[in-house]
């Protein structure tokens, strides 16, 4: 198992002000990082990289998909330019070194139709991940669908849509990723969730039903991690939460109060509870 923390904690784009950041929490004991991939900038991102690997951290990455390039858009145009946007996001990642490009990549954040999708919407995603997943390919790079509750989306809501989504693609380099948060309120049974994604499964996100202390909140955490435990998980865990560090961030995420001590207290004390969790379930 390796255990990483979401940067969004912080800040939405790592630069050379943040690299006492990451030795300190490689002090406290992660893995790796997850890496907010918003602009592309791959002079910063190879220098953030060097840094990574200089005090030991390993690296993923999470992005979104804007309105103006958006996978289920009727434009072509528009999906075309979803397909440069991931493609440049992929070129970042290799910068930089990481694994996986995770996130909601298979439509806009926060952009609804006012109904459910559609067959035509999911046959228009299937085609433009497809298509930047050979790119991922070429690079070394997962994507990783990241399904959303549905306040923020309404194209992939359930494990069990995200898992089918990636099983009709069929590729090696596009599969899915399981969210404490979002299962926490959507899903019926947490179980039959990871199940249903069970064999497209590459990535968790370990997410407080406030965004605040993995622990501390009211999620199912003890069948949340027997379930992956029964599928024989062993990938990345990586802490996801929000404060108000970003008031752009904490805006989009609706976070309007502070929901944890400090952010030092939230990424050490989420740590131990991931580890003591794993190691007793």
């Amino acid at each position: 198992m390796k255990y990483g923390l979401n940067l969004l904690l912080w800040t939405a784009g790592v630069t050379k002000d943040h690299f006492p950041l990451l030795s300190e929490i490689r002090e406290w004991g992660y893995d790796g990082v997850e890496l907010p991939m918003f602009d592309f900038d791959i002079a910063n991102a190879k220098a953030v990289g060097k840094e990574l690997k200089r005090v030991g951290l390993e690296a993923t990455a999470v992005t979104v998909c804007t309105p103006e390039e958006n996978p289920i858009s009727p434009e072509a145009s528009v999906r075309k330019a979803a397909v440069e946007r991931l493609r440049k996001a992929v070129d970042a990642c290799a910068a930089v070194g990481a694994t996986h490009l995770c996130g909601p990549i298979h439509s806009a954040l926060g952009e609804f139709s006012g109904a459910g999708r559609t067959a035509e919407e999911w046959k228009r995603a299937s085609d433009v991940l497809a298509e930047a997943a050979d790119h991922a390919k070429k690079n070394d790079v997962t994507l990783v669908v990241e399904y959303l509750n549905r306040f923020e989306c309404y194209f992939l809501n359930t494990a069990a849509d995200a898992g089918r989504f990636c099983r009709e693609i069929g590729h090696t380099h596009l599969k899915t990723m399981y969210d404490t948060f979002h299962a926490n309120i959507e899903e019926k049974s947490i179980t039959a969730a990871v199940m249903a994604c069970a064999d497209q499964l590459v990535h968790v996100h370990i997410s407080e039903n406030d965004r605040s202390t993995p622990g501390e909140g009211g999620v199912n955490w003890e069948e949340s991690f027997q379930a992956l435990r029964k599928i024989n998980y062993d990938g990345w865990m990586v802490i996801e939460a929000f404060g108000l560090a970003l008031p752009e961030l904490a805006a989009a995420t609706k976070i309007w109060r502070r929901m944890y001590p400090n952010e030092k207290h939230l990424a050490v004390n989420g740590l131990r509870f991931m580890q003591t969790q794993w190691e007793c379930t």
